[in-house]
């Protein structure tokens, strides 16, 4: 996953590249298409006069004030609101026409516009009633018919239908007209694109960019929740996507009031957005700076409400001002942060910054009324291009990061097979040891066993002078050899099988000894299986105790019995024999049975008194 992940971003991050390096080309182009000179000479038109009239057509009867182009209603017409009329003559000398169209270039008219030449109506930005079409930002350029020129005393009427600076949330979007170009078509197309590039294709050619760049970004964040700031940085390309989008739209669908509170509102969703971006970048988090954040949510559309439409553009100054103060004081706490923590990361972004400064310094400074506004916001060109920056940098520093996580984890695993391969062969190494100190013991046990019960028993026979006795201890020897061949054989008995033999044995032997023998045990529901070597002992201890029994006890009752109780077997053998007189653990036997109920990880308990018979007890767990 992680090497897909990384190849993905390294495609992501060509892909970001590629797009970027298109946009450095065209605004290279434009830049060109600027500054090469103008072939024909074009007429600037800059008086006219104006009348506020919302009538169809040009009110001539009316008086008519002399204006200056550009013309800004917040200066000529202080506080007015609807429609102007202007008027302006031109000539084109008593020559004949030109035999290329003749265009006229408007770069702003706000709200919108309508154009008569010579009496009949020649363009028609839109709608001129509420909603009105916002051409605010977008320039004009208008092909004039040559059926309706005259070489002599043109006219041109423009209706501009406007909204107030005090109703704006923006002084850009303030009602006014521009300076008029008059000439040849193909002249003022080139300044008409350089303008409608800015104004139109590189917001909405970067919003496609970014809202590819947001997604990925935001699908980072998730699948690694610990780089939140991809989230936080993905969705404040959307949220600059939303905002460019709907202040370049043209027609809305509610009136100019409700957009622009809505448009002066939503700037305190991508503040938030930074905010949190450049503290959890910073690996920071404040609990107060983002419960400050979230309250303006509520705040600025509350104030803006309780202000009322009339004074939305001096509120929204305020809001603009005190929102750049809170961004540029978390930027300052991020590039400090970084300067002591990640040097490598500081000068990078501090130019991030500083061109963020730069651009949000002239947009306050052109609200304020300080400087003129640009013919474009350099916000609109400078935001989008930092996302993209800032953007590509975090998938550069994420694919290194993760390229180093690979290589790390490359180097771990060979650490890992190395280890395994050598704890393999250390634990063969103690398992061949172990297996060697298990047989040496099974061999010494083993010889013991043989030692004590099959060589006494071949001993006495060797010994004996009772030669009746012979066939007898030869069969038991026999006994003793398939009791130990089984045992080496290792297969497990059933204990109701094993019971069985060792009823069978003991009843037996204690018969033809004479003895008066009695057998008790349970019937098991369920019997477990024996081990091999624990049923081999516990024969062994059986045989021995019953053979103290007829050799020594004088006994004329034996009563064996055998229980089963929360897994402990359980053996007593009882007689009524002469006792034990002295130490019971003289005998050779009795510590023999100890020391293999010991082997059982059981116990071995003997009891007994002068004329009152021998209790030998067994306890094992199976």
């Amino acid at each position: 996953m992680p090497a897909a992940f990384v190849h993905f971003t390294a495609l992501v991050t060509s892909r970001v590249s590629q797009a970027l390096i298109f946009f450095l080309v065209a605004i290279w182009a434009t830049g060109q298409a600027i500054a090469a000179p103008v072939a024909t000479t074009t007429l600037t038109i800059d008086r006219a006069l104006s009348v506020p009239s919302s009538a169809g057509r040009y009110p001539a009867g009316e008086p008519a004030m002399d204006v200056t182009l550009p013309d800004d209603w917040a200066h000529s017409r202080p506080g007015y609101q609807g429609s102007v009329w202007y008027r302006v003559g031109f000539s084109l000398g008593g020559e004949a026409l030109p035999d290329e169209l003749l265009a006229l270039y408007i770069e702003h008219a706000c709200s919108n516009l309508q154009i008569q030449m010579n009496g009949q109506l020649i363009f028609s930005g839109g709608r001129m009633a509420e909603p009105v079409t916002r051409n605010c930002g977008h320039p004009q350029l208008v092909t004039l018919p040559p059926g309706l020129l005259h070489p002599h005393g043109n006219v041109l009427d423009i209706r501009v239908q406007g909204h107030s600076l005090e109703r704006v949330a923006s002084r850009q979007e303030a009602a006014g007209l521009s300076r008029i170009e008059l000439g040849l078509q193909s002249t003022l197309r080139s300044i008409h694109a350089a303008r409608f590039f800015w104004a139109s294709t590189w917001p909405d050619a970067s919003s496609l960019i970014l809202i590819g760049l947001g997604c990925v970004l935001i699908a980072v964040g998730w699948l690694n929740k610990r780089e939140v700031y991809f989230s936080y940085l993905g969705w404040l390309s959307l949220a600059w996507v939303v905002r460019s989008v709907t202040s370049s739209s043209r027609d809305m669908p509610w009136a100019n009031d409700v957009t622009e509170f809505l448009l002066c509102s939503f700037w305190a969703v991508p503040l938030a957005l930074a905010v949190q971006f450049f503290l959890t970048f910073a690996g920071r988090r404040s609990r107060a700076i983002e419960n400050m954040v979230a309250l303006q949510w509520v705040l600025v559309p509350v104030t803006l409400m309780i202000a009322g439409p009339d004074r939305l553009f001096d509120l929204a100054r305020v809001w603009y001002v005190l929102l750049s103060v809170e961004l540029l004081a978390v930027m300052g706490i991020y590039l400090a942060i970084t300067r002591r923590q990640r040097p490598q990361d500081f000068w990078p972004m501090a130019v991030v910054v500083a061109a963020g400064t730069l651009a949000l310094f002239v947009e306050l400074c052109a609200q304020a009324g300080l400087i003129e506004p640009p013919s474009f916001s350099p916000a609109q060109v400078v935001v989008p291009c930092l996302l993209m920056a800032v953007g590509t940098r975090l998938f550069l520093m994420f694919a290194r990061a993760l390229r180093a996580t690979e290589d790390d984890r490359n180097r771990v695993s060979g650490q890992l097979h190395r280890l395994s391969a050598e704890l393999e062969a250390r634990v063969e190494q103690l398992t061949e040891q172990r297996v060697g100190q298990f047989t040496e013991q099974e061999r010494k046990r083993i010889a013991s066993d043989l030692h004590d019960d099959l060589g006494a028993k071949l001993l006495t026979i060797v010994h004996t002078v009772d030669s009746a006795r012979v066939p007898q201890l030869a069969r038991e020897a026999l006994e003793e050899m398939r009791l130990s061949v089984r045992g080496l054989a290792g297969k497990a008995v059933r204990l109701d099988d094993a019971i069985a033999d060792w009823r069978a044995e003991i009843m037996g032997r204690l018969g033809q000894s004479n003895i008066e023998a009695r057998w008790e045990n349970v019937a098991l529901a369920d019997p477990a299986m024996l081990p091999a070597h624990l049923h081999m002992q516990l024969t062994r201890v059986l045989r021995e105790a019953v053979s103290n029994v007829i050799k020594h006890s004088a006994a004329a009752h034996c009563e064996v019995s055998c229980t089963v109780t929360e897994g402990m077997l359980k053996l007593t053998v009882r007689d009524d024999g002469r006792g034990i007189e002295g130490d019971m653990q003289r005998g050779q036997g009795m510590s023999t049975m100890k020391r293999r109920a010991k082997r059982m990880n059981g116990q071995c308990l003997v009891e007994s008194r002068p004329g009152f018979g021998v209790v030998i007890s067994l306890t094992v767990p199976i």
